[in-house]
């Protein structure tokens, strides 16, 4: 199709816009089925449930960043996975800004079967700029300014960026050991072309948001690289989400375990259950002798709040009043002591 419309061309154009066929057009478009477009030049490396695995495995990593970005900013700061691409590195680097805070890290898989990847980690400009303001003291007002970044802001910024680095080989860690260090920090999108153009890469995507601003981070990794680790660790990692599931498991019924043993519960014992008129209990006086329809050596009731529970056997211990526990009582048959009682009845404990 010609780049330029001849006039003829433009009259019909015209004409058809004002009789509304264009529009008539576009809404018979519309209501089509939508097409989802596929380059087939650049072919899917990974499955959903790969993708997936990723994002599992990244998690760690996001929950880390958050907690040190809140000390360093003395701000709330929630990081979190907005979403997990792949594509082409010319379009990540041609949707970056001009001027950034990014990081070059090499990432070595302690398994020889992988090949070292360089990975390139990048904020924005602005978000550099306020981690420094808040690290030395300033309000952290939402502003770029327009100039490079001194030799000392540089600085704090590698050792920022290092901290976050070790964050990120310790989350990784947790299913293939790697070791993942800083090359070098980058204030300039056009330094951070380590990739040809049409190279297939997976974009972490990383939402920050604080009291005082929100922000992104972008993981981009090599997909030729990444496709092997987790081609031969798909296994390894679905057998590990089973063992921490059984031992998140574990950890909650810990946990409801020592919360009841930690609640009071009332017990009682009671000898015998009688009935007395309210003038007989107001003549009672030291030194009465009440008569129970029981003898000392039958087994007597223990109530745990307000429920039969125990069968128990009255004695001593140590020159103290003492009760063995015999048997249990069965909950279907024991009766609760509330509906038992009657007006006037006191329970011996």
């Amino acid at each position: 199709m010609p780049e330029t419309l001849s006039q003829s061309q433009i009259d019909e154009l015209l004409s058809r816009m004002r009789s509304g066929q264009v529009e008539e057009a576009a809404a018979a478009e519309e209501k089509g089925p939508k097409v989802k477009e596929y380059d087939f030049t650049l072919p899917k490396k990974f499955t959903r449930d790969q993708l997936k695995m990723l994002r599992s495995l990244s998690e760690p990593f996001a929950r880390q960043m958050s907690s040190y970005l809140t000390g360093i900013l003395r701000e709330v700061c929630e990081v979190s996975i907005s979403q997990i691409e792949e594509q082409r590195f010319g379009e990540f680097s041609n949707a970056m800004e001009e001027n950034v805070f990014g990081g070059l890290l090499l990432c070595r898989p302690m398994n020889k079967d992988f090949g070292d990847m360089t990975m390139v980690l990048d904020f924005s400009a602005s978000f550099g700029f306020l981690v420094i303001e808040r690290l030395l003291g300033g309000s952290g007002k939402p502003e770029t300014p327009d100039r490079e970044y001194t030799d000392i802001e540089r600085a704090l910024l590698r050792t920022i960026l290092q901290r976050i680095t070790s964050d990120l080989q310790l989350a990784w860690n947790n299913l293939f050991e790697a070791d993942i260090s800083l090359q070098d920090i980058e204030t300039s999108s056009r330094m951070l072309q380590t990739f040809a153009p049409q190279d297939a890469v997976v974009i972490l995507s990383l939402d920050i948001v604080t009291g005082i601003g929100d922000s992104m981070a972008n993981l981009c990794i090599p997909a030729n690289e990444l496709e092997e680790i987790m081609n031969s660790l798909g296994a390894k990692a679905i057998g590990q989400e089973r063992q921490l599931d059984g031992e998140k498991e574990r950890i909650r019924r810990e946990a409801l375990l020592d919360g009841i043993q930690q609640g009071n519960l009332q017990m009682v014992a009671y000898l015998d259950r009688c009935k007395m008129a309210l003038t007989d209990i107001l003549r009672l006086q030291e030194g009465d002798v009440i008569s129970l329809g029981r003898k000392i050596n039958e087994d007597i009731e223990v109530d745990v709040d307000g429920r039969a529970w125990y069968s128990a056997r009255l004695g001593e211990l140590d020159t103290q009043k003492a009760l063995k526990l015999i048997r249990t009582i069965p909950q279907k048959l024991a009766p609760s002591v509330p509906a038992q009682k009657m007006k006037g009845e006191q329970p011996d404990e």
